[in-house]
């Protein structure tokens, strides 16, 4: 946990900034079960968000997002381990959603640097694995940073659905090794194994768009849904729809980043890479899990 050294910060902001600064953090830390949104807080603040980001971010080294995900995290830690609390009474202790919104919170992820993707996987070793899931089977694959694929097959599809996967790092090597596999597989599709204490990491290799993109899919919450447009806002380039759709489409590690929560533009449920019954699916699985 490292809020006190944040705090502590050798250069302590002065005037306004500071009072902005301090408020914040008295905020988040000791409303944190409200979970307060930016917009919400500079409004308090007579700020735009936008301000209120860069002021906070500059003092206190990291976002208002990533403090109160911070502060979350710790009482997490502490409502299971100490008073041995479920995941699911957890979630709700902490005013989130359901599990699955606490599940996300846990997901840590990097991207791969702009060379490593550039050279299409040269020098990566990639293992992979076919394992069951709730909607169909998984192709899961991992590099020694963490989870870098997961695809989805119906019976007898299995290696199509690979060879799919294995075209994006042409110069990789792949290596099948279940064994290696099988804990992303435990560990993604069973929500009692969700935990805070163990984050799932995840590793991100594409462009540096379809990072962006990826990432913004990362901030959809369990069980809702947004639209290209609302994503090509959310990195900055609102009129970037068809090339969100694009990068959405080529989201090389599904379910956990969750590319079945973007929408067309009529919110309709558009195409997707492994099918929109498998799409459904998961969608109602979400849905029956925050419930």
């Amino acid at each position: 946990m490292t809020i006190v050294p944040i705090i502590e910060a050798e250069i302590t902001p002065a005037g306004a900034d500071y009072e902005v600064v301090r408020r914040v953090i008295e905020r988040l830390t000791e409303d944190y079960r409200t979970q307060p949104q930016l917009d919400d807080l500079a409004t308090e603040l007579g700020l735009s968000a936008t301000q209120l980001q860069k002021t906070f971010t500059r003092w206190a080294g990291l976002s208002p997002k990533a403090f109160l995900q911070a502060v979350t995290l710790d009482h997490a830690r502490r409502l299971m381990r100490d008073e041995n609390l479920p995941l699911l009474e957890t979630s709700f202790e902490l005013g989130l959603s359901g599990p699955g919104r606490l599940h996300d919170l846990f997901v840590t992820h990097e991207a791969m640097s702009p060379g490593e993707w550039k050279a299409r996987g040269a020098g990566l070793t990639i293992r992979y694995g076919f394992h069951d899931s709730p909607f169909g089977i998984a192709v899961v694959m991992a590099t020694d940073r963490g989870l870098a694929g997961l695809a989805f097959a119906d019976q007898g599809g299995e290696q199509a659905a690979f060879e799919d996967m294995a075209i994006r790092w042409p110069n990789a090597r792949f290596v099948e090794d279940q064994p290696a596999t099988a804990p992303y597989a435990s560990r993604v599709f069973h929500p009692e194994r969700w935990r805070a204490e163990e984050p799932l990491r995840v590793v991100l290799i594409g462009s540096d768009f379809q990072v962006r993109v990826w990432q913004a899919l990362l901030k959809i919450p369990f069980g809702r849904a947004v639209t290209y447009s609302d994503i090509a806002c959310d990195i900055g380039q609102p009129t970037a729809s068809r090339a969100v759709g694009a990068a959405v489409g080529r989201n090389p590690i599904s379910f956990v980043v969750p590319c079945h929560r973007a929408l067309g533009k009529s919110g309709a449920l558009t195409g997707y890479h492994w099918g929109l019954t498998r799409k459904r699916a998961i969608l109602g699985w979400e849905t029956a899990q925050a419930g």
